[in-house]
């Protein structure tokens, strides 16, 4: 009933097999300073001060990440102040972010705070780095579209308000 042949036709360890993986979980109490990298999930409950590589991660309401996120799925609860990169990104309406979201799927509940830009983009992934550091952020993603060159370009003349060209309507 209990023999080790009978647990190795049914599974046997998960952990060993590379089954389902609980997520690592970063505790409230806990607070990293330093980049975390991994191929698993993710769920902060405390604070990061550093980077944050994972394939899922998820981010508590009373939690606190302060750099980039570069992961397949993302949710957020709690609060960003970096860069967000990844194929999916879901802001629960408690979620506070401060940095630009570069997304393919994007999901925003009401209530939701955000400040920084939205970009879509096609085939947001990771790329194998041959340095696990996240000093090069261009290998972390892929398509992201460039900015316009009119914006990119400091202008030669402040353009005028409606209310100045007005005025020189009137007195000239």
């Amino acid at each position: 009933m209990f023999s080790k042949t009978d647990k190795n036709r049914k599974g046997g360890d998960q952990m060993s097999q590379g089954g389902n993986v609980a997520p690592s979980i970063i505790s409230a109490n806990l607070h990293i300073v330093g980049n975390l990298n991994t191929e698993g999930e993710v769920q902060v409950d405390g604070t990061i001060d550093g980077d944050v590589s994972s394939h899922a991660l998820t981010v508590g309401e009373n939690a606190k990440v302060s750099g980039e996120i570069v992961a397949d799925e993302v949710e957020i609860r709690g609060s960003i102040e970096g860069r967000v990169v990844a194929r999916s990104v879901k802001l629960s309406k408690s979620a506070h972010v401060v940095g630009d979201i570069v997304h393919e799927v994007l999901s925003i509940e009401s209530g939701a705070y955000i400040e920084g830009q939205l970009k879509r983009a096609e085939n947001v992934k990771k790329t194998e780095s041959a340095n696990p550091a996240f000093g090069n952020k261009v290998e972390k993603e892929a398509d992201v579209p460039a900015a316009p060159a009119a914006q990119a370009a400091p202008a030669a003349k402040k353009p005028e308000t409606a209310a100045e060209t007005r005025l020189k309507s009137v007195s000239g």
